[in-house]
């Protein structure tokens, strides 16, 4: 029998459907990084770029910039929102 590594044993089961600019996005929880959410939400054909600008949306209409490397604690409500790193809007 192969082993298995034991990251894989502990998000095996553990997949959450989160929102990344309005679409549902399955991935690994409960926690992740910025990186592994947007390769997720690439991979879940979002149209976005790993080079995007990540912010998570929390409640009272506040946002915060979610790094590469930062690990954010994902549920079914999370939503994020992806955006080109050049957008001066």
């Amino acid at each position: 029998m192969a082993a298995v590594p034991a990251q894989e044993i502990n998000t095996r089961d553990h997949l959450i459907t989160i929102t990344v600019n309005e679409k549902p996005v399955r991935i690994d929880g409960p926690q992740a990084t910025g990186l592994k959410i947007k390769q997720a939400a690439i991979d879940a054909g979002v149209q976005i770029e790993l080079s995007f600008l990540l912010s998570e949306e929390l409640p009272n209409h506040h946002t915060r910039i979610v790094g590469d490397t930062d690990e954010v604690r994902l549920n079914k409500h999370s939503r994020f929102t992806a955006v080109a790193d050049d957008d001066n809007s």
